[in-house]
């Protein structure tokens, strides 16, 4: 199979790739449908089981593994592998002190009312975008957990992130990494407007 990826997309590695569980799968737009029905099968999860204790490594990892765990091996298991030069995200080793460090972060936050609800979701979408948890999926993962916070945490309608689907290339998904990028240089206001657009 050759993956077509659009811009800002993580490339797998051979070896990840690899580890496709739906070998029939051919083209890269047949991978995004089946990645996608396999997300609606977790957000039909989260519905019914309204999640509130997700500032945690291990609700991290089962929603990944519940996102994309009948299309990938490495469902819900942290990278291994370093990220090439031209794409984000820490050293592997330190994913999981990194996101212990966001966790706190997170609830320091919500007990001082730092910042508002739209404001810790979206800061907390960007950190876990910018650590980069897993080998693929880290932006469909983050803003659903930016939605969760929002939701069964804050109390806050989800986000609608531009009203479509992000993983396809085009004019909306270039106005989301035109946003992190300015996130990246502490301008969050663009991921702020483009959250609720």
């Amino acid at each position: 199979m050759e993956f077509d990826y659009p811009i800002g997309a993580t490339p797998l590695s051979k070896d990840q790739a690899n580890d496709l569980i739906l070998t029939h799968i051919t083209t890269h737009e047949e991978l995004n449908i089946w990645e996608q029905q396999n997300i609606y099968e977790a957000i039909e999860w989260l519905n019914k089981t309204k999640p509130r204790d997700i500032l945690n490594e291990a609700f991290v990892k089962k929603l990944h593994k519940r996102m994309f765990g009948n299309v990938w091996k490495w469902a819900g298991k942290f990278r291994l592998e370093e990220l090439r030069e031209t794409n984000i995200g820490v050293p592997c080793y330190r994913i999981p002190e990194d996101l212990y460090n966001l966790f706190a972060n997170v609830k320091t936050w919500i007990e001082r009312k730092s910042y508002s609800a739209d404001e810790m979701g979206v800061l907390f979408h960007y950190h876990l975008v910018s650590i980069h948890l897993f080998p693929n999926g880290n932006g469909r993962h983050a803003r659903l957990m930016g939605d969760l916070l929002n939701e069964n945490v804050l109390g806050q309608p989800a986000y609608t992130w531009g009203g479509a689907d992000l993983s396809a290339a085009g004019d909306l998904r270039d106005r989301y990494i035109q946003a992190l990028k300015a996130a990246d240089e502490y301008e969050y206001t663009p991921l702020l407007k483009f959250a609720r657009s």
